[in-house]
């Protein structure tokens, strides 16, 4: 359930521009006061633990389990194997098990939650664990033997899920994909059963999705040249095997949710209905953007009508993170939460398939472990559940920022030379407590920008707007009315 725009570098020169791209991102680290390193007792501990994994009895070498990823990643937490089931499908998910490495108090364990998740933004990566667990003795690399929470998920031929267990085993991946290489062994019906068996689960899932009135946003990645002087950008089309990956991991998310419920203990992962107020703006990026939304249509049924591959579509469903801002993490031990549900999924939804990059997906699967083999939830995890929502709201807020920084900087860098110009907008945004600033939205490039104006901004307006600020330094982008 992806919930933040993601840039990521396509091409690059050194130049002007690749010099200021590297230091702009410097500079946000040290503004965050983040770094890719990691302190030395930390380096060791990791490489210890990388040498003399905890390996489970129970093999599973034997199944045919594959990885499919973004072109170049290491950090795989996860491997798909499908089979028939009669009319329906056995859906095997093998997740790093980043426990048979990482152990409660340990310099590693301490380092992790001190920063929460993995940070992303134009190929600059600050990884939650060192790399030599992250990217190398944890990962799901293809031809190693690898420690797994396997899950395994019975789904009927309707996509409905039946039963469910997980229980840690020994893997193997036997091939490593990109997006770009699965969909076209899946158009081209050459590849292994598993991606045409990905292909039926997923768009069966997909069905569901709708029916219950849930949405998951297609959000794409923008991708950014930088040559000489110039920064290109533009949204990268999303293919269908993207979504239909996404859908086994939401599947193991809503199966684990379940697991927790019904015993009342864990960590699910929470989302508010969303502000009338903001749906209300969407509504006006959508005129911003020329898309057409009828007032009856509702949000779920609009967002599934959109075509990522069209970049005005694409920037639509970039605008509409808005409506996940209120995500959370609640934990529970004895009482169920007074608001489980994520309103998007329209289920209770738990994250536990990125432990490589996301701290709470390691407590969340010891949970379901010890409920599927009837046994007591670690004290480890126990002592740590009360505490572990503010800390997932913490980093989640400095990945945000993070990825919002990022975003204002190659915007930045795409406009610099573009200041005096003027464009045609729409104003989506109105400060309450000055009338005369606000935001705007433009198109080709598809920007969302600060406003000001002599007069209160006509809310929902077209507008033509003029460019006066394109600062890398400063990493914003200001229009004024016109």
């Amino acid at each position: 359930m992806p919930s933040s725009r993601v840039v990521r570098v396509r091409s690059v020169r050194d130049g002007v521009a690749a010099a200021a791209l590297r230091d702009g991102i410097a500079q946000i680290q040290a503004d965050l006061e983040v770094t890719a390193e990691f302190p030395p007792e930390v380096e060791e501990a990791a490489a210890a633990s990388a040498a003399a994994p905890r390996l489970p009895d129970l093999d599973r070498t034997g199944l045919p389990f594959v990885t499919i990823d973004p072109a170049g990643a290491l950090d795989l937490d996860q491997a798909l194997h499908i089979e028939r089931d009669g009319d329906g499908y056995v859906v095997q998910y093998a997740i790093a098990d980043v426990a048979a490495f990482v152990t409660a108090g340990d310099p590693v364990d301490v380092e992790a939650n001190r920063r929460g998740e993995t940070l992303y933004g134009a190929d600059s990566k600050i990884p939650l664990h060192p790399r030599s667990i992250s990217e190398d003795a944890a990962s799901l690399l293809p031809g190693q033997v690898r420690p797994a929470l396997l899950w395994t998920i019975r789904v009927d031929g309707e996509g409905g899920r039946t039963d469910v267990r997980v229980e840690r085993a020994r893997v193997r991946s036997v091939a490593q994909l990109s997006y770009d290489e699965a969909q076209r062994a899946i158009d081209a019906g050459t590849g292994a059963p598993v991606l045409t068996l990905l292909k039926e689960v997923g768009e069966l899932r997909l069905a569901r999705e709708a029916d219950r009135g849930g949405v998951s946003l297609p959000l794409p990645e923008q991708e950014v040249d930088v040559e000489g002087e110039e920064w290109r950008l533009e949204f990268r089309k999303q293919l269908p095997v993207e979504q239909w990956n996404a859908q086994i991991s939401l599947l193991t998310g809503f199966a684990a949710a379940s697991l927790m419920v019904y015993a009342r203990v864990g960590l699910l992962r929470t989302l508010p209905p969303p502000d009338p107020r903001d749906v209300q703006r969407l509504h006006r990026t959508a005129r911003a953007l020329r898309i057409d939304w009828p007032a009856e249509q509702l949000y779920p049924d609009f967002i599934r009508s959109l075509d990522p591959s069209i970049p005005s579509h694409a920037a639509m469903v970039n605008a509409s993170t808005r409506l996940l801002r209120g995500s959370g993490y609640v934990a529970f031990d004895g009482e169920m939460p007074a608001d489980p549900q994520h309103s998007a999924l329209a289920s209770e939804y738990a994250h536990v398939t990125a432990p490589l990059r996301r701290l709470g997906d390691r407590y969340a699967g010891e949970v379901c472990l010890a409920l599927c083999a009837g046994t007591e939830v670690p004290a480890w995890v126990l002592a740590a559940l009360p505490d572990l929502p503010k800390t997932l709201q913490a980093s989640g807020a400095r990945a945000r920022s993070y990825e919002r920084q990022v975003v204002d900087l190659v915007e930045a860098g795409v406009l610099r030379s573009r200041v005096g110009e003027v464009f045609d907008g729409v104003v989506v945004d109105v400060d309450e407590k000055d009338p005369r600033r606000g935001v705007v939205v433009i198109h080709d490039p598809d920007v969302e920008a600060r406003l000001v104006g002599a007069e209160p901004l006509p809310l929902g307006t077209d507008v033509r707007v003029r460019l006066t600020t394109a600062d890398l330094a400063a990493r914003t982008v200001e229009f004024t009315l016109e």
